[in-house]
């Protein structure tokens, strides 16, 4: 065996996002959506790949409304969007009550308690409140929505009740009763409720059909390119393009091992390539001996575990590939639902554990 080649200088991988890609994503939401607004949901950085950026093309569409988890992510927001509509899903914990007020944030109440303090701290201070309709995670549970049913005028007489919302459970699964028993639940809460916009679809649920579209939808996943759902095919263009160089070819005889473990063992002399993406890059660990990469539009199955800054490719199969070859881990041949599959995870989490390590490239066009 020996040393076929050495990589030349040259950018060792990139995270290439389309964001006209996301516009035509959030443009896709509109027209199912029909009546209702649609929000973006920007939160985690804009699900990794760059809150300014996808913000901004949002807003471009003319999306006037955001939604983020946490305080810091709303102040940041601010910043990039002054005129825009943000709620904090993280609701109003005390302490951060001054500085939802000082950056214009609209916090989604997730209790009596919160909804007490909030109405506290200010006559006609906008929010919107979260019934759990079975989730059990954020939200009104049932016990708390009956009180505030009960008492509605006194307990939300300094509040602007600007949104009733809630969140499916199992919206990625068309045929799951759970998606009609929260429906049932939170148009329970809305007739017991004084009247408000209401918001129960994020990207699943915004392929769930009219019943489930209310005055506003609020998507994530599918406006940047992942699919909400387990059927197919897909209704979303692809956003992300994760994309890295090989570094090094070497040949190895019949029973030679790769990587950590040597779990991997060459049935046959074989080619193999190492290419500049890790674990530290937000590659999942869990894809060694299971994922690929793509070289020249032919697929090439990983060989070994990934360590923190390199993966290796079985490239036997594969005629004339050189030193500073592209290899596409997701992409247009490898989807997100395959990706997220081979490392045994959920689309979501392939995306914002991106590191902030890879480059990313921005693209106008769609």
């Amino acid at each position: 065996m020996g040393i076929v080649r050495h990589m030349s200088q040259f950018e060792p991988a990139r995270l290439t996002v389309r964001l006209g890609a996301i516009g035509a994503n959030y443009r896709e939401c509109i027209r199912r959506a029909g009546a209702a607004a649609v929000a973006g949901v920007v939160k985690a950085d804009g699900y990794g790949l760059g809150v300014a950026q996808v913000a901004k093309t949002l807003a471009g569409q003319g999306c006037d409304t955001f939604f983020v988890a946490r305080l810091a992510e709303g102040i940041t927001l601010r910043t990039i969007l002054p005129r825009a509509r943000i709620f904090v899903l993280d609701g109003a914990p005390q302490a951060a009550i001054p500085a939802l007020i000082a950056h214009n944030l609209t916090p989604v109440l997730n209790s009596l308690a919160e909804i007490e303090a909030w109405s506290k701290a200010g006559a006609g201070l906008d929010a919107a409140i979260h019934i759990d309709t079975g989730m059990n995670r954020l939200g009104l549970p049932p016990d708390e929505l009956a009180i505030l049913a009960a008492e509605a005028r006194g307990r939300l007489k300094n509040i602007q009740l600007k949104l009733l919302m809630s969140h499916l459970a199992c919206a990625d699964d068309s045929s799951s009763p759970m998606n009609a028993l929260q429906l049932s639940r939170f148009k329970a809460a809305l007739a017991a409720l004084p009247p408000a916009s209401a918001s129960l679809a994020s990207s699943g649920g915004v392929l769930l059909g009219p019943d489930y579209m209310f005055d506003m939808v609020r998507p994530g996943l599918g406006l940047y390119g992942g699919n909400p759902r387990n059927e197919k095919p897909n209704p979303f263009a692809v956003v992300a393009v994760l994309s890295a160089r090989i570094l090094q070819l070497r040949r190895v005889d019949k029973g030679e091992t790769v990587g950590y473990g040597a779990t991997f063992q060459a049935q046959r002399p074989s080619t193999l390539a190492t290419v500049a993406l890790g674990y530290a890059d937000g590659l999942m660990r869990a894809i060694g001996n299971r994922g690929k990469g793509v070289i020249k539009g032919v697929v090439a199955p990983i060989a070994g575990r990934l360590s923190m800054d390199l993966v290796t490719l079985d490239v036997t199969d594969i005629p004339g590939v050189t030193v500073g070859d592209e290899v596409e881990f997701l992409g247009d041949t490898i989807s997100l639902d395959e990706l997220a599959a081979a490392a045994n995870t959920a689309p979501y989490e392939i995306l914002t554990s991106l590191s902030q390590r890879i480059p990313r490239h921005y693209e106008d066009a769609a």
